[in-house]
Order: C-alpha cells, then sequence, then structure tokens
C-alpha cells in the first residue's frame, strides 16, 4: 500500500518501503537499526536507488476506481469532481500531487491524504472543515456589533478557516485602529458543538484611546502651525471633540492630509510647495500621538500670460479664453486650472463639440516668479456609447432610471448630457448617491456607462409632534410613498392638527402615465383654518385634478383644475359694556348674542369708575348695524369655487437639492369662474439666481410675485387674497406685512389692535449668502445671511369704504387720526440670519431678524423658531 502527499512525499514512502524489501532478501550489505524494524540509512539509500529504477523502468499503475473516506456533510462526488484524475488514468506523482493542493485550495478540509491500495483504488481520506454556528463578540464597547461583523469574513453557515480567522483578527484591529486604539487586542476561541459545528467567539480588549498630543510642522514660514492645522483633519485631542473621530492617529489619513496641504498651498500661489515628510511618533506613555509635517513651501507665483490654443474650426482661443476665471496678475490657484478644464469642456460641448481633450501647460519663470498658462484644445476621437448599466437599484425599476438618462445606448458619448442625466437622477429624490462611471467598451471607440445608484427610504409612516412661533403647536399623521412599489408612484394620506389648523390630504400622482412623459394625479381634502390674524375661520373640502408634461430639457408644464366649497365664519368678539347697554342699539334685528355680567380670574365682580358691574357683550360682529362697513364681512358665507390652472417653469440650476450655480424661474396662471359662485384671476412668478462667490461661499438672489383681481362684477373675497409674513417675508409675523383693518391703539403696549385683511398683490426678494460652516456635513447644520424686501398691498375700493366715516378713525395718541383701512405699497427692508439643523429628533429652524424698513402698523417679530420630530 502506497500513501500519498505529494511528490516528493511519494519517493520517500516508496524508498522506505523498499528498504524493507532489500532487509527481508538478507543483502550482504544491508545495515538493520537498533530497533530492528526501522530500516538502516544505507536501506533507505539502496531503497531510494531501487524506487528510482522503478519510476524510470517502469510505467505508473492505473487507477481503477476512487474512494472517499471521512466526509460528512460533502458527496463522495463532489470530492471526486475537484480532481484532475480519474479512474483508468496513471497514478502519476504529478497529478496526485496537484490533485492533493487542489483539495487543500477549496477551502473545505483541513487534512487530505491519498491512498493507492494495492487493487489500484485511490482512496482520498479526508477531514473535513468545522461549519460556523455563530461569530460571537465580547469586550467590543466602542465599535458595534454589525460594524465589525460587515468587515470579516467568517459568518454563520460558512466554513471555518484558520486563514479566515487569521485575516479576521487583523481586520478588526484595523478597525480598531482607525478609532485611535492601537492597543487593541483580538482572541479567538473556538467552541466544538455536535456534527462538526462550532461557534467562533472574539475575544477583544480595546484598550484606551490613543489621542493626538500635539500637531507639528516644519519649515512653515508663509502660513502659521494654527492655519495649517485647520487643513488637515487630524485634530489635537481635546475634552470638547466628543463629535468627532478626527482626534486620533490614523495613517491613511496622514497620507490624506499630505493632498490637502498640497492643494492649501496651490490654491494660495505655492506651485512648488511638497510635503518632505509626515511622521507619527507615540509618546513614552503610549497614550498620545505626536504628529509631524516637515514641509518645504517654495515660492509664490503669481499668473503670467493665459492662452487657449484651439484646432476647433468653429471656436477661437479668444473666445474660449473668457471661460477661463484666471487673469494675468492674480496669485496662483491650482484648483483654478481644473476649474478651467471643466469650463472649457463645458463651452465647447455647448457648441456641439462633444469630444475635446483639453490640456493645460504651465510654463514657470523662475526669475519673475510666474506661470503662463497655456490650454491645449483639440477634438479627441469620437466614442459611441455601447451599453448603459444600471447598478444598486434593488427596488426601483430600470426604466425609472433609464428614462431620465438623455444618452441612449449606440449614441455618440457626450459629457454633457452625462452630466445632466445624474441631476435628473439625482432629482427624484430616490437615492442617497448617484455616480456615473465611464469604462472601456470592446472597441477603442466604445465605452460603457456604469450608472450606480443607492437607494434609500422613500416610504414612511409617521407620527411628528412639533412647535413653532407660528402654530404653537403641530402633531401629524402622515403616510406616503415618493417610490410606490419602485415604479415611481407618489401616494401620500395625511392627517395634521395644529393650534390653527385642521386636515385630511389623500394624493396621488402617476410621473410617466401612460409610459409617456406626461404626469397626471389627483388629490381629494378637508381643511380647517383659523386665520386668526384675519379674524375668520375657513373649511375647505376639494378635488383636485393635475397633469404636467415636458416642454424643453430644462422645461416643465402643467395643467390643473380645483374645485372646492369654502365656507368662511367670523370669529364671535367680545368686550365690556356697562349694566345699562342695549344691544338693538347695535345690532340687526335677530342677531344673536350674549350679555353676562363679567367677573375677573379670581371671581371677582369686574366694576366701572362709578362701581357699577359691567357686562360681557359677546357677538357676532357681522350682525351689528354699521358691519357693511367692515372689510373681513363681506366675506363670510359658503362659496363653491371652480378653478383651471396653468403653469410653466424652468431649472438649470447645477444641483436640484443643494445648488450652488445656475437658474430656476416658474409661472402659475389660475382662473376662477368656469361655473360655481366666484369669479377671479391670479397670477404668480417666482424664480432663483445661484452663483459661488468665494471660499465656499454661495450666493443667491431669489424672488416672488403675484397679483390676483376679481372680473364680472366680483371683488376678490378675504380668504382669497396673499397673506405674507414669517416664513415668506422674515422679520415680520404671520400675515403681519400688508393691507389691515385697524379697529384701535393700544398707547399702553404701543400696538395697533388690527387685523390683516390680504392683498391682491405682492412683490418679494430675497438676497442670502449660504455660510460653509466647519462642520462635518453629517451634522446636518447650515446657516445663511439674508436680507428680504418688498411690497403687499393693493385692496379694492369696497374693502376701503368704511374709510370715508370719520366715525371710525383711531386716535393713535399724538394728535394724529387714523383711517381705519390702511394700504400702502411701500417697500419694506429686513435683514438676518438664519440657521437650520436637521437633527436627530427632526427639522430645527431658527431665525434672527432685523427690521430695517417697515410700516407702523405692521407687525414684526425678531425671532422665529420651530421644530419638530418623527418616530
Amino acid at each position: 500500500m502506497s500513501l500519498y502527499k505529494s511528490g516528493g512525499d511519494v519517493i520517500r514512502i516508496l524508498a522506505f518501503t523498499a528498504a524493507i524489501i532489500v532487509q527481508s532478501l538478507g543483502s550482504g550489505n544491508a545495515q538493520t537499526s537498533q530497533d530492528g524494524n526501522v530500516p538502516s540509512q544505507a536501506q533507505q539509500q539502496q531503497a531510494a536507488q531501487v524506487v528510482n529504477e522503478l519510476f524510470t523502468d517502469q510505467p505508473a499503475p492505473v487507477i481503477q476506481g476512487i474512494a472517499v473516506r471521512g466526509n460528512q456533510r460533502i458527496e463522495p462526488e463532489t470530492v471526486a469532481s475537484y480532481l484532475p484524475v480519474q479512474a483508468g488514468m496513471p497514478a502519476d506523482g504529478e497529478l496526485l500531487d496537484i490533485s492533493l493542493k487542489t483539495l487543500f485550495r477549496t477551502g473545505l478540509f483541513s487534512d487530505v491524504k491519498l491512498e493507492m491500495q494495492p487493487n489500484n483504488i485511490l482512496v482520498i481520506n479526508v477531514i473535513e472543515n468545522p461549519i460556523v454556528n455563530r461569530v460571537l463578540f465580547e469586550g467590543n464597547r466602542r465599535l458595534k456589533e454589525d460594524k465589525i461583523t460587515e468587515e470579516i469574513q467568517l459568518a454563520p453557515r460558512g466554513v471555518y478557516t484558520r486563514a479566515k480567522v487569521q485575516a479576521d483578527v487583523q481586520k478588526i484591529i484595523e478597525l480598531y485602529r482607525a478609532k485611535g486604539r492601537f492597543a487593541a487586542t483580538v482572541t479567538p476561541k473556538v467552541t466544538p458543538l455536535e456534527q462538526n459545528r462550532i461557534d467562533v467567539i472574539y475575544e477583544i480588549a480595546e484598550g484606551p484611546k490613543t489621542g493626538i498630543a500635539k500637531v507639528n510642522f516644519i519649515g512653515n514660514e508663509v502660513f502659521t502651525d494654527n492655519e495649517l492645522r485647520g487643513v488637515v483633519l487630524t485634530k489635537e485631542s481635546r475634552w470638547w471633540r466628543f463629535f468627532t473621530n478626527f482626534d486620533n492617529y490614523d495613517p491613511d489619513r496622514l497620507e490624506y492630509e499630505r493632498e490637502l496641504l498640497r492643494q492649501h498651498y496651490g490654491q494660495n500661489g505655492y506651485a512648488d510647495f511638497s510635503v518632505v515628510s509626515a511622521v507619527a511618533e507615540l509618546t513614552p506613555d503610549r497614550k498620545d500621538f505626536f504628529i509631524t509635517f516637515t514641509v518645504d513651501e517654495g515660492p509664490e507665483y503669481t499668473v503670467g500670460e493665459v492662452r487657449v490654443k484651439t484646432t476647433l474650426a468653429k471656436l477661437d482661443g479668444g473666445a474660449l479664453v473668457n471661460f477661463v476665471p484666471m487673469r494675468e496678475g492674480q496669485i496662483f490657484d491650482s484648483e483654478k486650472i481644473e476649474k478651467s478644464v471643466e469650463a472649457i469642456t463645458f463651452a465647447t460641448g455647448a457648441a456641439g463639440y462633444a469630444f475635446v481633450d483639453v490640456n493645460p501647460r504651465l510654463s514657470r519663470h523662475a526669475e519673475s516668479n510666474t506661470i503662463d498658462i497655456t490650454f491645449e484644445v483639440n477634438e479627441g476621437p469620437r466614442v459611441y456609447v455601447e451599453r448603459i448599466n444600471i447598478k444598486g437599484n434593488t427596488r426601483t425599476l430600470d426604466k425609472i432610471i433609464r428614462r431620465e438618462i438623455r444618452i441612449a445606448e449606440g449614441d455618440a458619448f457626450n459629457r454633457v448630457l452625462m452630466d445632466r442625466s445624474r441631476a435628473r437622477i439625482r432629482s427624484l429624490g430616490y437615492f442617497k448617491e448617484v455616480e456615473i462611471e465611464e469604462k472601456p467598451g470592446s472597441a477603442p471607440d466604445r465605452t460603457e456607462l456604469d450608472v450606480s445608484v443607492e437607494e434609500q427610504s422613500t416610504g414612511s409612516f409617521s407620527v411628528g409632534v412639533g412647535v413653532s412661533s407660528t402654530e404653537n403647536f403641530i402633531v401629524d399623521l402622515s403616510v406616503e410613498e415618493r417610490n410606490l412599489m419602485g415604479r415611481g408612484q407618489f401616494l401620500r394620506f395625511r392627517v395634521q392638527a395644529s393650534s390653527r389648523t385642521r386636515q385630511v390630504d389623500l394624493r396621488f400622482t402617476q410621473p410617466y402615465f401612460l409610459d409617456r412623459n406626461l404626469a397626471a394625479g389627483g388629490s381629494i381634502f378637508n381643511q380647517r383654518t383659523d386665520f386668526r390674524e384675519s379674524g375668520f375661520v375657513r373649511d375647505r373640502i376639494g378635488l383636485g385634478l393635475n397633469a404636467g408634461f415636458q416642454v424643453s430639457e430644462y422645461g416643465r408644464g402643467g395643467v390643473n383644475y380645483l374645485i372646492t366649497r369654502d365656507k368662511v365664519e367670523i370669529d364671535r368678539t367680545t368686550n365690556l359694556v356697562d349694566e345699562n347697554f342695549d344691544p338693538a342699539l347695535v345690532l340687526i334685528p335677530g342677531a344673536d348674542f350674549d350679555l353676562v355680567p363679567a367677573f375677573n380670574n379670581n371671581n371677582e365682580p369686574i366694576v366701572d369708575d362709578d362701581g357699577n358691574q359691567q357686562q360681557f357683550f359677546t357677538r357676532q360682529p357681522c350682525e351689528e348695524i354699521n358691519a357693511f362697513l367692515t372689510p373681513s364681512c363681506e366675506s363670510r358665507g359658503s362659496f363653491l369655487t371652480s378653478l383651471v390652472g396653468f403653469s410653466l417653469s424652468f431649472d438649470k440650476r447645477n444641483d436640484p437639492i443643494t445648488p450652488s450655480r445656475g437658474w430656476r424661474a416658474g409661472a402659475n396662471v389660475s382662473i376662477a369662474g368656469l361655473g360655481g359662485d366666484v369669479n377671479y384671476y391670479q397670477t404668480e412668478f417666482n424664480g432663483a439666481y445661484y452663483h459661488p462667490l468665494f471660499g465656499g461661499f454661495v450666493g443667491a438672489l431669489k424672488g416672488r410675485a403675484g397679483y390676483i383681481n376679481g372680473y364680472a362684477g366680483d371683488s376678490v373675497r378675504l380668504s382669497d387674497r396673499f397673506f405674507e409674513g414669517a416664513s415668506t417675508f422674515r422679520g415680520f409675523e404671520v400675515a403681519g406685512v400688508g393691507p389691515r383693518f385697524i379697529r384701535s391703539y393700544d398707547t399702553t403696549r404701543d400696538r395697533f389692535i388690527s387685523q390683516s385683511i390680504g392683498a391682491k398683490a405682492y412683490a418679494i426678494g430675497s438676497a442670502e449668502i449660504l455660510i460653509p460652516l466647519p462642520l462635518p456635513a453629517e451634522y446636518g447644520i447650515k446657516a445663511a445671511l439674508f436680507s428680504d424686501f418688498g411690497t403687499v398691498g393693493l385692496v379694492d375700493d369696497s374693502t376701503k369704504l368704511i374709510n370715508d366715516n370719520p366715525d371710525f378713525f383711531v386716535d393713535v395718541g399724538d394728535g394724529r387720526m387714523l383711517a381705519p383701512v390702511q394700504d400702502d405699497l411701500s417697500l419694506r427692508v429686513t435683514a438676518g440670519v438664519t440657521v437650520s439643523w436637521d437633527s436627530p429628533f427632526g427639522p430645527v429652524r431658527f431665525d434672527f431678524a432685523e427690521i430695517l424698513m417697515k410700516e407702523e402698523y405692521d407687525q414684526t417679530e425678531g425671532f422665529r423658531f420651530s421644530a419638530g420630530t418623527s418616530f
């Protein structure tokens, strides 16, 4: 019987066997070992010579069959399938050696032996690797178990091998080092179970966190150490840096910080800058690191001559140089080189050249410390899109993504259209990340596009509570799906209640109706809104239908129909009157009123100066005899509104979610009167322009304007007018800016007692500067400086009839009498700062505003806060 483990083993075993044969023949030259059972060295040498002669002169035995022993889970046929030898083949030593190594490489076996039986049956003896039942972690307090699990190789129901365990131990240690714990150790342990199963336990000793004692710089003269510490990510360990992981040593981060320093110096004119070394030294107590960067700054360069050379027929360098954001005499900025290449590529693409190569050439002049920059623009080889692959869409259908891609398979590749495709896919709101990558195709003039997306949650069931300066409290129950069944459909059912609003709303939208670029949808709703600033309550129930369609690559149109039933009620009012007051003198016959003795909160009678008890007089103000003069009363009652509207919008922003460049504009026109009781037309416009400024700041100009007017003898009812303020005009209360009905003037508080009556026209603009905060993006904190400016006003003449009666004029206390209805299209201006935080508890927003220009009757607020949460 012969034992095979490798080619060398075969020779040694056969040699050993031959030596025994020689011994049994009683060779005169044979020398036996001391125990008489093992052949002597001379016998083994002689046997080896015999074996060599056998392999030289005799053919290898033919394998008559293959048998597998020791297997428990793995079928014998599976084991035999890994072998390069089969029954009927010679038992060649090299093939047997390859067979042995092949079985070991499968990772299924901890030991394998090959034996050739006397009847030429090849027997394979195996010991299977155990199956992992569970992978457990002990001692991991600073790293969550799921974070470790996704990084290691061993997993339940997987095959156990020592190599995997060793790799897992090293990976866990690397994870802890990335968290700054360089003293962490991992000890693997195995608990055997029945049926060749095991539990693998990783015992982790995390050790103390290794911090950063100091970040030093050597060789820097232009920028101070503190300035450069602000450039690199690694921060010195301080007690207040509990939100960041950058106050520990990470060797991978150290390499990235070399590039950050190079970029910083390159953006400030130091084109020859280099990091000579970046060294991390552990302190003697092994608790902290000293990080030292040695730099060579080099000279400061300014921009010399800037030129663009091109071989394109329809474009010359003089035209393209205008797109380069660099001018002679400016401080050299390496980042602007990349921006120039992008700008030239985009400009040539817009001019019809989809394939261009832009190569910047830099010529340094050491004597003048200037750099001449030449951009060579040549037409590149034409490349066609061979295939578009969609990846990562585990839920969203392929066609939902493909219909947003502006390039089709077989089209010539166009980078401008590729960037536009990414923006359109991202604007869907279905994906957290969207990337489009070019890959080589089957030929040099072919390319494949990999569209990789990362799905994010598009459905939600939320019960929310919140507070705000406007609503006081908010309770919101909402079921929403923005990507229903992965088909891109929108469905929402919402119930909301607050101190001023109660509503039930059901909406559905199909963005590609009948697989055409035509959106169709509808909604039904029931609302009750307390417009306390105007003294009325509106109950509204309605049905809406809408359709949207594409008018251009960046433009979209829409049409909608809305039918509503409105019931407007005026709030009842209460005031003190003397005991001899006669309601018949002020109310119309049959009016409903309450007249009861007046008591204060301590249940004490309220008396006048003469000691007579007063009364609370509660009534409906529109039932007063002079109610026809009150602006609100003309709008009470029930009305049926049948409205058709049209919309048109264009969006050329570079990013639909966080824009930094581009513009958007829109217009809406609505006409009420196609049936129903209400006749008016309404037009609104809106737009915004974004432009990058400097240092990551982004400027934005926004504007809105609207006008509404009645026709066919109708005036504009109170509930249909424009009410501006709070979030729409920061610095003013809700409906705090625009026409007002002044009832009286409170001299003690220096405040008008008034109500908003809405406006027929408004024009409001906003200038903002978005501030790049030095905080990680995952904190979700944003800030902006703003200035809101505009005008709100214009009411119908019928609303101002009360101004014709001097008896209603209001004494403001300084000898002036003010008309009760104030309507002035004067300019209002505010300025301030807004801070928003996407907190774990929900969105939080703070608005701080200073009033620069206003009318004396406007209602202002210097601070506004809102917050909410979902669970």
